[in-house]
């Protein structure tokens, strides 16, 4: 099941779902050793520098115009601001600085500010990685030539399932996006959100959209929802047995993408604030290699890096050193 592929069919990964939990820990944890560090987990910073006043409507966002959520509009962050932050994210351990605007897609008047501070961050040594929205050719390519490690761009949920959560962007629409950052040379950043009140089934098929590109993703990140007053999703879950997702249905989803793309950096993203110790531990044993550190995802919670850093301690587990491997591969593969 070491075997790098992107022709996994839905019964596969139905398949995978449905083993035993302690032979698909086996099984996940198998595969994570043969590619990765086993005790290395990869810290990342997430900072909003561009909040609210999106005009896509996705249920789960508390940053769309179209919730009620209380988060106001702000404009992009000025680029002194934002290396202020990526430095304090690199002195507090962070090896990658991800940044996010609430755009639909970014305007070309914006581009020489994001490319700026691609520039800046990238030259303290951090790894960088943005998620502005849709992306065109022309933009990718201005990316990369800035520098951008990687371009963050969720399918967010299932094809089948896609238009429950949002509509004013088709699910095409981003595997486009992801097309054209890939085109540009840059790695790719794409995962989802589950716990939306989606099927097993879903959630087979979210997988299964990810194992199958042409290229796995060199990050998956692996978001559980957290449901937002004011938000579609968020108040249609509240209060039900939807509004969290079963801790150990979770942890075989972060299983499932580990053994489907051995490679990829699988993180907890979203949502982590509220699973216990024992739960992220799973994950860990399931393949989870990358996690994000701070007070705050965006607009929401997250545990704290004095919190992160005592929970390691606990588990043994230490920051990330080695590189990772799809990076690797992509070396040696340019040097030959």
């Amino acid at each position: 099941m070491t075997e790098i592929r992107t022709d996994w069919t839905r019964e596969e990964i139905a398949a995978i779902f449905e083993l035993p939990f302690t032979e698909l820990l086996y099984q996940a944890a198998t595969v994570h050793r043969k590619h990765h560090a086993p005790g290395e987990v990869q810290l990342c910073t997430l900072l909003s520098i561009k909040t609210g006043g999106c005009p896509e409507d996705c249920g789960y966002c508390s940053q769309s115009v179209h919730a009620d959520s209380g988060v106001k509009a702000t404009k992009l962050m000025d680029v002194r601001a934002v290396l202020q932050s990526a430095a304090q994210a690199k002195d507090n351990g962070s090896q990658r600085f991800c940044m996010g605007a609430a755009w639909r897609n970014p305007k070309d008047r914006d581009m020489p500010a994001i490319v700026a501070i691609v520039q800046g961050v990238r030259a303290m040594g951090l790894e960088t990685c943005m998620t502005l929205g849709m992306l065109t050719p022309k933009q990718a390519d201005m990316l990369a030539e800035a520098g951008l490690d990687y371009y963050n761009h969720n399918i967010d949920t299932a094809p089948e399932n896609y238009d429950a959560v949002i509509s004013t962007r088709s699910f095409e629409e981003r595997i486009e996006t992801l097309d054209n950052v890939r085109g540009a040379g840059i790695n790719v950043c794409s995962g989802g959100i589950v716990g939306m009140g989606e099927t097993r089934a879903h959630r087979v098929g979210f997988i299964h959209a990810l194992a199958t590109l042409e290229r796995h993703p060199e990050s998956v990140p692996v978001n559980a929802l957290v449901p937002v007053k004011g938000t579609v999703l968020g108040d249609m879950l509240a209060d039900t047995p939807l509004a969290k997702i079963d801790d150990i249905e979770f942890v075989r989803t972060v299983a499932a993408a580990r053994i489907t793309m051995p490679l990829s950096m699988v993180r907890l993203s979203a949502g982590r604030e509220s699973m216990s110790e024992a739960t992220q531990a799973l994950c860990f044993m399931a393949g989870a290699n990358s996690i994000f550190t701070g007070d705050k995802l965006l607009t929401a919670a997250n545990a704290g890096d004095d919190a992160d850093a005592a929970m390691l301690q606990r588990l043994g587990l230490r920051p990330m050193v080695a590189q990772e491997p799809m990076r690797a591969c992509r070396a040696v593969e340019a040097a030959e």
